[in-house]
């Protein structure tokens, strides 16, 4: 059977919340009431939440607050902000900050479901994007210094011979340290272990790449 997504609705109204969350039960998602965003960033921080909705105008902590919070805390989750008196700062503040979407009550029922089909979409994503990251991360931990050496100069476009040159090491040594950067990345191609490398943001951090590029004629 497939997952029941997960969904937490924050209202300081407690009609708009009953109804919110008549309205994502009967369509099939599990759903969360908070009254107050105190309790919920507890819980919020223990659960696998599919999607969060916030009403904006709430004392103590505000809709933005909270989205902010989630974003430093818990950025692959998507946020919806609800408002009964929109204006145009806050709806393009929050939007900012990845809000799916940001809408004035009433809301339509075929609206709201829509917005949560796509911010539970949207996170689905950003969690794969997470996980991959992660596991990349974990093979890059794999690698010796000299390995991620030679792993940021292959990413910004350096051949062996230069690298080798840069680090006063001989072709060959690059070109074995080139086979084993590959497999402990789990890299099928070239170009897979220089997207991988992008990904996770690996530059040199010490030279000046132009430099290198002209220790050794490439011709």
């Amino acid at each position: 059977m497939p997952e029941i997504e997960k969904i937490a609705v924050v209202d300081d109204d407690e009609s708009t919340l009953k109804a919110l969350v008549r309205l994502l039960a009967g369509n099939g998602r599990e759903v969360f009431a908070f009254s107050s965003p105190k309790d919920f960033i507890p819980f919020a921080e223990k659960e696998s939440l599919a999607c969060v909705i916030s009403d904006l105008w709430m004392p103590e902590i505000s809709g933005l607050e909270l989205q902010r919070l989630l974003v430093e805390r818990m950025p692959h989750v998507a946020m919806i902000i609800l408002t009964g008196h929109a204006d145009v700062p806050s709806s393009v503040h929050a939007l900012k900050l990845g809000a799916v979407d940001f809408l004035e009550k009433p809301i339509p029922r075929s609206q709201l479901l829509e917005a949560v089909a796509r911010a539970i979409s949207r996170t689905r994503d950003n969690t794969e994007k997470v996980a991959v990251l992660s596991e990349l991360e974990r093979r890059y931990g794999e690698l010796t210094p000299r390995e991620r050496d030679v792993l940021a100069l292959l990413a910004v476009g350096l051949l062996n011979k230069q690298i080798g040159a840069q680090l006063g090491a001989a072709e060959k040594t690059i070109k074995q340290h080139r086979g084993v950067i590959m497999h402990k990345m789990k890299a099928d191609s070239f170009a897979d272990l220089v997207l991988m490398a992008a990904l996770l943001g690996i530059r040199p951090t010490h030279l000046d790449v132009s430099k290198a590029k002209g220790l050794v004629s490439t011709h």
